[in-house]
């Protein structure tokens, strides 16, 4: 958690545009983002902060938007939440274990995607709650809403489609566009094009739906440009193709392949990524086991020797 809030100051030391942080229960890792990214929040200015993704079988909704709403004000508006029906995780059903279970005649995923229809409707800001007439503050008039409201986040919501039916379900509901390194194999074509293909699926759905402002699209990639004998040893053997395999009984997914080479290399596959040049935002994992002045070292690297070329700043 400490060496998460280093390294997102450290970025935006450097010129970074965003931190966002991977969320799974009952893993060694960031499980309850709220407390880092008011942390993060609160010790930067300009840099976006927000999740790839939180699962929203495990969440209450209506808690989790006065976690979001606080969040968002202590960073100034800064926050991008990504959220998304949840992925396989470290425990069968662990979203039983946090009291939580699908409706009859539902499944998990059902319960994933309406969870987040109600945190995208509290967000609104609406009064919805029936007031006290004996309270123990004074009440405005009217219904009450959720506290603290921070105006403006419900358009900074993301959605992490795996499959081009949830990119359009996304779309329709006004959410950003989250595609990570994994989608369902829907064609059988390579990683990068599938993803494209969902963009604009997701786009044309975006456009039909009539909303009146323009929507926001990441794609995740591993990138690592070799740089010196480090990178080479770290990251010189690196998967470089993509590869299908199942992650749920009967459900085939595409893995996209991790980049690592030299700048003048990698800059020409990149340029060939046709997902890559459908999104307006790139979101680089890194290996945080390595530290925080490996990671700012890695960053810094693409920042200086290909974002220039891609025209990514």
């Amino acid at each position: 958690m400490l060496q998460s809030i280093d390294l997102a100051v450290a970025a935006e030391e450097i010129g970074v545009d965003g931190a966002y942080f991977r969320v799974h229960h009952f893993a060694r890792q960031l499980a309850s983002p709220f407390p880092l990214l008011s942390a993060i929040g609160a010790k930067t200015s300009k840099i976006e902060i927000g999740t790839g993704v939180i699962d929203m079988r495990y969440e209450n909704p209506l808690y989790m938007v006065e976690d979001a709403g606080a969040a968002d004000l202590i960073s100034g508006g800064r926050l991008q939440l990504g959220i998304s029906r949840g992925s396989p995780e470290q425990v069968i059903e662990g979203w039983r274990y946090f009291g939580y279970q699908p409706e009859e005649g539902r499944d998990d995923a059902d319960m994933g995607r309406q969870k987040a229809l109600e945190f995208l409707d509290k967000l609104k800001g609406n009064g919805f709650a029936r007031p006290n007439p004996q309270p123990m503050f004074p009440n405005p008039p009217g219904l009450l809403r959720l506290e603290p409201y921070s105006e403006g986040l419900r358009e900074r919501i993301w959605w992490g489609a795996g499959s081009n039916a949830t990119a359009v379900w996304a779309a329709e509901q006004g959410m950003n566009l989250q595609s990570s390194t994994l989608k369902f194999d829907e064609s059988g074509k390579p990683f990068h094009i599938q993803q494209a293909e969902q963009i604009r699926l997701y786009k044309d759905a975006w456009k039909k739906a009539g909303h009146q402002r323009e929507p926001r699209v990441s794609v995740s990639r591993s990138i690592f440009a070799l740089v010196n004998d480090q990178d080479k040893q770290y990251f010189g053997q690196a998967k470089g193709a993509d590869s299908f395999g199942y992650i749920e009984p009967e459900k085939r997914a595409v893995f996209g392949k991790s980049y690592a080479a030299e700048p003048d290399q990698l800059i020409k596959e990149l340029a060939q990524d046709e997902a890559i040049q459908e999104a307006d935002t790139v979101l680089l994992t890194i290996p945080n086991t390595l530290g925080v002045e490996y990671n700012i070292h890695v960053l810094s690297a693409i920042l200086e020797h290909v974002a220039p070329a891609l025209g990514w700043r």
